[in-house]
């Protein structure tokens, strides 16, 4: 009875996939020598079973007439493991298997592919894929919180009970969660340790440390904020395995590649991705609806620390782990968003040895995703000001004009030209698999009041209505809410309040830029944006 039911859907998904792709309209996607394309890789409606098709114009060499299927583990560079379904050769094929997910064998995280045996030896015939809509099976499916405006904010924690964000109307943060401080055992009473079982094996989180995320997703929660969480590899002799193997040599690194290179940073990578996802679902101890994927991720040597390697290795380096946090995360919860992180170096066309154009990076990550099963992963970007140190960007010399261009080819992007990202993903090569443009959002961007308050607050509102009248543009996060000492010796003022608290000009620029009665205006002529009724500031258009 399994084995009919298991070909019943393999067939109702093989005829649904002709149907919608025509043969000859299949995806150019093939792995070296391949004959057969995997046009279909799914979870099914049972969510116990999944099956993959595979497609092709003609067929490869075969020993004894069969296609057989292989579930190869995401750090497999080839066939390493036994078949688990065989089926008859053809140019269309369907294979149906269980998913295992709850065992330590589950496929949910597998890669999948096609092979035939040749001279004695099964030899891959068609790309590598992975399962392509995990989400299915999320016990969590919670609406995500609803916002009216663009608006957010890097909270300083310490103020979360002051009253500031409200009064500000904040309805975005973003908040950072180095992960390796997760991990282990508690001999705080108060907070023990959190035992998590994940695919057969128990992991332990430390609860103390669990418990300043609860305390502050719960907050947002209640004040109906939209909160991302920016997931990042920080290192800890304890948990080194959570760093990628070429990344291990790194010591000047802030934060490191992860780990999607061997069995325990996979099998560690899926259990806290599967953690959070499942905490923070909005079931009593707060809810994230974004989570970012490392931070600013093509500065290689500083936050993303791995050897050396070309843009392209890099991101499949990088793309894996994506993967892995992306299965996890929405394979818990189906409403949660899933981004990656580049900085605003964009297109320099340097060839720099410690880092890549966000472009290329971009480009390389999306021709990897989708070559091995699309999904809708979403870009996070830091557009800073060039200089960084300088908020009155417009008054700037010569040279730094000459780097942020309103076209493709600009060295930088900043609020000043954020189109360029945005209609880079408008791109038809960089839509999700729906069609649709990528989820963006601006999760880190500030301005120094180095320079002077009025300076500060006119880079903001500029800044803000870029991104306000920018329909691919989620959210608006400003960092931060206080200056930080080691940043003000680098001439970096970024909070919109001083580090005692008290406001400067900026906080009420911030508060009322989304009010009915601070509507912007622009006058051409004098080249100035106004806000009615409490001001204007000057800036280029």
């Amino acid at each position: 009875m399994k084995k009919k039911f298991f070909r019943m859907i393999a067939g109702i998904l093989a005829t649904v996939m002709i149907l919608t792709f025509g043969i000859g309209e299949l995806p150019e996607i093939q792995a070296a020598g391949a004959k057969m394309t995997i046009v279909a890789c799914q979870i099914n409606p049972d969510q116990s079973t999944i099956t993959v098709i595979g497609s092709g114009t003609a067929l490869p060499p075969s020993d004894d007439g069969v296609m057989y299927l292989f579930a190869e583990p995401t750090y497999s560079g080839g066939i390493t493991t036994n078949y688990i379904a065989a089926q008859p050769m053809g140019t269309t094929v369907a294979f149906a298997a269980d998913l295992l997910q709850g065992q330590t064998t589950s496929r949910l995280y597998s890669k999948f592919v096609i092979a035939t045996l040749q001279n004695g030896v099964f030899v891959p015939v068609s790309n590598f894929c992975y399962l392509t809509n995990p989400e299915i099976i999320a016990k969590h499916t919670t609406p995500r919180v609803v916002t009216t405006s663009k608006k957010g904010l890097i909270p300083d924690p310490s103020r979360l009970n002051t009253g500031e964000l409200a009064d500000l109307g904040v309805q975005h943060i973003s908040y950072n969660i180095p992960i390796a401080n997760l991990l282990g055992p508690t001999t705080n009473a108060n907070y023990p340790t959190i035992n998590y079982t994940y695919n057969g094996k128990t992991y332990q989180f430390n609860g103390l440390a669990v418990a300043e995320y609860d305390g502050i997703f719960k907050q947002m929660q209640n004040q109906n904020i939209c909160v991302t969480a920016v997931l990042l590899n920080n290192w800890n002799p304890n948990y080194a395995f959570l760093v990628h193997p070429l990344a291990l040599d790194g010591t000047a690194a802030t934060y490191y590649a992860f780990n999607a290179a061997d069995p325990l940073g996979t099998e560690y990578l899926a259990a806290i991705g599967s953690f959070l996802a499942s905490r923070y679902s909005g079931n009593g101890h707060g809810k994230v609806d974004n989570w970012i994927i490392g931070n600013e991720v093509p500065a290689r040597t500083q936050w993303n620390y791995i050897q050396s390697m070309s843009v392209e290795a890099y991101a499949e380096e990088y793309a894996k782990a994506l993967r892995i946090f992306y299965t996890a995360i929405v394979s818990e919860n189906a409403n949660a968003r899933v981004y990656t992180s580049v900085d605003q170096v964009w297109d320099t066309n340097k060839n720099y040895s410690f880092r890549y154009d966000a472009e290329d990076f971009l480009t390389a990550l999306n021709n990897n995703i989708s070559a091995q099963g699309n999904f809708n992963w979403g870009v996070s970007c830091h557009p800073y000001p060039v200089p960084l140190t300088f908020a009155p960007w417009w008054i700037g010399g010569k040279y730094y004009k000459n780097l942020v261009k309103h076209n493709g080819n600009s060295a930088y992007v900043t609020m000043e030209n954020i189109e360029v990202l945005t209609d880079f993903m408008c791109d038809a090569s960089m839509l999700a698999p729906d069609g649709q443009v990528r989820p963006i959002i601006i999760n880190e961007v500030g301005y120094t009041s180095a320079q002077g308050e009025n300076y500060q607050a006119a880079a903001f509102t500029y800044g803000y209505l870029q991104a306000a009248n920018n329909q691919h543009i989620d959210a608006f996060i400003i960092n931060s809410q206080l200056d930080h000492p080691a940043e003000i010796a680098q001439g970096l003022l970024l909070g919109i309040q001083n580090m005692d608290g008290s406001h400067k000009l900026v906080y009420d620029y911030f508060k009322y830029i989304d009010t009915p009665y601070a509507a912007p205006y622009y006058d051409a002529a004098a080249g100035i944006i106004g806000i009615t009724d409490w001001g204007s500031v000057l800036t280029p258009r």
